[in-house]
């Protein structure tokens, strides 16, 4: 897959795990936009089905636009025929990264390395509710007031202002330049 770039072209998504303090695990789906590293959305709940992921995706893409791409790993929810659906519907290209090779997702693999120390190892949460609103600060602040090494010390909204006029991406062509089929993903 090409490297991004502009914003909104590729999509990196992943899920992480936790428990509350009373030993509850819950599950984290984690969306980047590769090309600023920016967090389009972290979404929180102890079940986050297909369904569930596919509105968080449809939420950030109704505010910005669909991606060109999203990169993934082999998990279920994303080899659900909703999740290749959406996808078609939306003609985003998926690419499935290798099993056991989660560098070649890197971008979330360090976004989600940042987030466990910053926030998931930090805090014992007592319930959703801390987890979501902790997690909510915590994006506001990598988003918005911290810089990034690898994009010369801006931060992410910054980096990609300074590409401006962000226009969203337009699939109108489908996957693989034709209709999209699913056909495809099979």
């Amino acid at each position: 897959m090409p490297e991004a770039t502009r914003a909104n072209e590729i999509w990196s998504i992943d899920f992480m795990s936790d428990s509350l303090s009373n030993g509850r695990p819950f599950r984290a789906f984690n969306v980047i936009d590769e090309f600023n590293r920016e967090a389009l959305d972290i979404e929180i709940d102890t079940s986050l089905p297909s369904l569930r992921i596919i509105r968080s995706l449809e939420l950030i893409g109704s505010d910005r636009g669909f991606p060109r791409f999203i990169r993934s790993d082999n998990g279920p929810e994303f080899r659900s025929l909703q999740f290749r659906r959406f996808c078609c519907r939306n003609r985003i290209r998926h690419r499935r990264i290798e099993a056991g090779k989660p560098q070649q997702n890197s971008f979330i693999e360090r976004f989600n390395r940042s987030y466990r120390e910053d926030i998931l190892d930090m805090y014992s949460f007592k319930n959703l509710s801390e987890a979501r609103n902790l997690t909510l600060d915590w994006l506001i602040e990598y988003n918005y007031e911290r810089g990034h090494e690898s994009l010369g010390e801006k931060t992410p909204v910054e980096y990609v202002r300074s590409f401006l006029p962000f226009t969203p991406q337009n699939n109108s062509e489908g996957a693989k330049g034709k209709n999209c089929c699913l056909k495809e993903f099979v």
